[in-house]
């Protein structure tokens, strides 16, 4: 089935009410925050311009665990978002609404209003 096809049919199902399974429905939730994440290491990686390997050294990890916090495949824990943060030279922000993800960083010295 092309793409292009698959979008029709859920386009269909929707506008005859379909309702995705809760499970469905959380874990697209979930995918969204990890990729919020992911977006807002890299953009700030890369602000900085450092490769994943600096960032790693920076964060006392490896590379290969950079990668896979910025490709959304692993989900952090507090004290490693700390690090994260420490390494980034920012601090982390992060606001989970109903249906909204929002994950920044904020580089020390900035206002972060």
């Amino acid at each position: 089935m092309s793409h292009s096809r698959y979008r029709t049919l859920r386009e269909r199902k929707l506008a005859e009410g379909f309702t995705e399974p809760a499970e469905v429905a959380e874990a697209r939730r979930e995918i969204r925050m990890s990729m919020a994440l992911a977006k807002a290491v890299h953009d700030r990686r890369t602000e900085l311009g450092l490769t994943q390997s600096e960032l790693a050294e920076r964060a006392g990890l490896t590379q290969a665990k950079i990668s896979r916090i910025e490709g959304s495949d692993t989900v952090p824990t507090l004290p490693l978002l700390a690090k994260l943060a420490q390494a980034l030279d920012a601090t982390l922000n992060i606001a989970l609404d109903d249906g909204d993800t929002r994950v920044t960083f904020t580089a020390h010295g900035q206002d972060a209003a």
